[in-house]
């Protein structure tokens, strides 16, 4: 890699740490498999259930869903129509990705912000549990996915629209031809 072609320290860590978040998505992915593999045969084998763990797959299916979101858009996975960007040279890629991450996706992950964080502050102010008895007592942390999910996503969207600004001033050392 040239010196040209070195990715800010910006983009690096934001990359990186969404490279994780998709790990500890994978690995939530592969116990919700086997909580529901579980909860299956818990019930259909031995007659047996548990609400805890029925809760806890929903949980895990959250949790992965949410801090998917970012990692999907750093690996270019989010819902494009690509009959036209596909045949774009990387400039006019990173000008459709630079308008995109600032009239939709920088506003949408505030907006969902914004309009989450009462919502999981009043969860938070009364420690919110299960309706169930048998239920997990964690309500509160499942409903922060609310306001971590835009976190991450505006995080990431920051550091594509950083790589599309790059590609725009320098298109033959950009950062996005390797990875869209």
């Amino acid at each position: 890699m040239t010196a040209a072609n070195a990715t800010s320290p910006a983009i690096s860590t934001i990359d990186t740490f969404t490279e994780f978040c998709g790990k500890l998505t994978a690995w939530a992915t592969l116990a919700v498999m086997l909580c529901t593999c579980f909860v299956v045969v818990a019930r259909y084998f031995f007659g047996s259930g548990s609400i805890a763990l029925q809760e806890t797959v929903i949980y895990l299916h959250a949790f992965a869903f949410m801090l998917g979101t970012a990692f999907t858009l750093k690996r270019g996975g989010h819902v494009r129509v690509d009959i036209f960007y596909r045949n774009f040279s990387p400039r006019q890629r990173a000008l459709v990705d630079t308008c995109g991450a600032v009239f939709f996706l920088l506003p949408t992950c505030a907006l969902i912000f914004w309009l989450s964080f009462d919502y999981v502050r009043n969860s938070w102010a009364i420690y919110e549990r299960s309706a169930e008895s048998a239920g997990l007592p964690w309500v509160y942390l499942l409903k922060t996915l609310l306001l971590i999910m835009p976190s991450l996503l505006l995080l990431q969207g920051i550091g594509e629209f950083l790589k599309s600004l790059r590609t725009l001033r320098d298109p033959a050392n950009s950062p996005l031809t390797a990875t869209k």
